[in-house]
């Protein structure tokens, strides 16, 4: 199926591209979540007619990722699980305890833009993770994992 994509998308092209997609990728994902349209002839009319606006609404998107960016480059979060005297955590660091801690510190951040380099940390100690706060926009941070005993 070819879709005009109404954003950037990681992998598949830029605003404004035509692609080629499977039929499920485009139905299931794309369509739904607005990113893409069927590239009908009318479709893609009426996208070079709100051409502008399309643009200048990712560019305020791509500013506010980036403000947002800026505040959390390089920040500390603090996590406390309960560990065994080895360092091994009871249980592990996800996703959405870093996002659940990011929250608590005032940044509206989803735990599916946290990137963690394995999928859970479970030792004490120190790691970065990312976050993609757009498809252009991605920031470090810093996990400090500490032991709580039972």
């Amino acid at each position: 199926m070819q879709v005009i994509l109404l954003e950037k998308v990681a992998n598949l092209g830029n605003l404004g591209d035509v692609v080629k997609v499977k039929d499920g990728y485009a139905r299931n994902f794309l369509i739904p979540t607005r990113a893409a349209r069927r590239a009908t002839a009318a479709a893609i009319q009426e996208f070079e007619a709100k051409r502008a606006e399309i643009e200048r609404v990712q560019a305020e998107r791509i500013a506010a990722a980036q403000a947002l960016g800026e505040k959390i480059a390089g920040l500390r979060v603090v996590i406390t699980q309960k560990a065994g005297v080895d360092g091994r955590l009871f249980g592990s660091v996800t996703t959405a305890d870093v996002a659940a801690s990011l929250k608590a510190q005032g940044f509206d951040v989803a735990k599916t833009q946290v990137r963690l380099a394995n999928a859970h940390l479970k030792t004490v100690g120190e790691s970065t993770a990312s976050v993609v706060l757009h498809t252009d926009v991605v920031v470090d941070i810093t996990l400090a994992v500490v032991g709580e005993t039972a």
